[in-house]
């Protein structure tokens, strides 16, 4: 597996270039709602504690993400990808045509731009995740059909 270290460099580059000639910000942590996740985006129990979006140069968007086991997104993209970070717990992660494939606390992921995906707790045992994704003409995420119940599936979680 490649090397994440040059996503999080661009991601940082990207941010530092929006933030040079800009005042500093502070989004206090009160002032953002966390929401629960619904369907179509989502399926079973999913709970956004923590929203960030800049409005620079490179508006990115990040969250932590909390899913029940069971839970998961539904299939969607990035136009520059996404990089997400699992906080804890263990899921799954999928690309269109890939196999399932397993996370667990520590591990970072990075999918593709424009790359078809979903990703969520495994069957047995909630997960977390901070997700970090940035936006293109105002638009981070397209959404699209739900992970139907016969494709979630994957290896055992400890």
């Amino acid at each position: 597996m490649k090397t994440l270290l040059p996503a999080f460099i661009l991601l940082a580059l990207g941010l530092m270039a929006s933030l040079q000639a800009a005042e500093l910000v502070v989004q206090k942590a009160q002032d953002v709602a966390p929401f629960i996740g619904k369907a179509p985006r989502f399926t079973g129990n999913v709970r956004v504690d923590s929203y960030y979006g800049s409005k620079g140069a490179h508006p990115v968007s990040s969250g932590l993400v909390h899913f029940d086991a069971g839970a998961r997104t539904a299939w969607h993209t990035h136009p520059y990808g996404q990089v997400l970070t699992i906080s804890q717990g263990c899921g799954w992660v999928q690309v269109d045509g890939g196999k399932v494939q397993q996370v667990q606390r520590g591990d970072v992921v990075e999918i593709p731009a424009n790359t078809r995906h979903w990703h969520g707790a495994s069957a047995t045992t909630a997960m977390s995740h901070f997700a970090f994704a940035e936006a293109k003409d105002g638009q981070a995420t397209q959404w699209l059909e739900a992970l139907d119940d016969a494709s979630y599936h994957g290896p055992t979680c400890p």
